[in-house]
């Protein structure tokens, strides 16, 4: 997905088009307890240097930054990666 980003981000950036990805770790959603064993529910998260899931309040600023010409005109091709390390 990086290479594909990278790679569309320098065909379309001639047009006017940034390419870029947000790359989220562990983040707690509702799907998170009703799709996981009661044991995975409780370890969510755990395996990141924070050892807690992020929450989709720490994930939406990087789409809105992405999105925001204002704050990202120059950045295209590139992955942000809120994922807790």
């Amino acid at each position: 997905i990086v290479a594909f980003t990278r790679a569309l981000s320098l065909q379309l950036v001639s047009k006017g088009i940034r390419v870029n990805g947000v790359a989220p770790g562990p983040i707690w959603t509702p799907l998170i307890p009703s799709s996981f064993k009661e044991e995975e529910t409780a370890q969510f998260g755990a395996d990141v240097p924070m050892k807690r899931a992020g929450q989709p309040v720490e994930v939406a600023p990087s789409f809105v930054f992405l999105a925001s010409n204002q704050c990202s005109s120059y950045i295209t091709g590139q992955v942000l990666h809120p994922n807790g390390d």
